[in-house]
């Protein structure tokens, strides 16, 4: 640990997050969140790398990514540079869903917009 690298409290962290320590005890208990340093008295701190690490695993939930494809995906992090085409073939997965689900979306969307429309006394009806 570099002396004069940030580190910040569970409460900090819950601030510049919006995760609960709760989430962030649960992150780290279930290896999503390994390694998070400990001050002489045993509490966490957190530095900006952990900080980035939450900001992309709240990229991952976002996505619908489960849980255990997250730890999963943590875990071959943690394992080392071997894992990379792993890695990229979990997130290509993830962004096929994500595609799948967008489009679902943007079909859905069609209809509204049709319906809003026909609503508005501008849109036509369909037989």
């Amino acid at each position: 640990m570099n002396l004069t690298e940030t580190r910040y409290t569970i409460s900090e962290v819950e601030a510049r997050t919006g995760l609960t320590q709760h989430t962030l005890r649960w992150y780290e208990r279930i290896g999503l969140m390994p390694h998070v340093d400990r001050s002489h008295s045993g509490q966490r701190r957190f530095s900006d790398k952990d900080l980035h690490w939450l900001g992309f695993v709240g990229k991952l939930r976002a996505t619908g990514m489960s849980v255990a494809d997250m730890v999963r995906y943590a875990e071959l992090v943690r394992e080392g540079d071997h894992t990379v085409d792993e890695r990229r073939e979990l997130l290509e997965r993830t962004r096929r869903e994500v595609l799948a689900r967008v489009a679902e979306l943007t079909d859905a969307l069609e209809v509204l917009d049709f319906k809003i429309a026909l609503y508005s006394g501008t849109g036509k009806a369909q037989p």
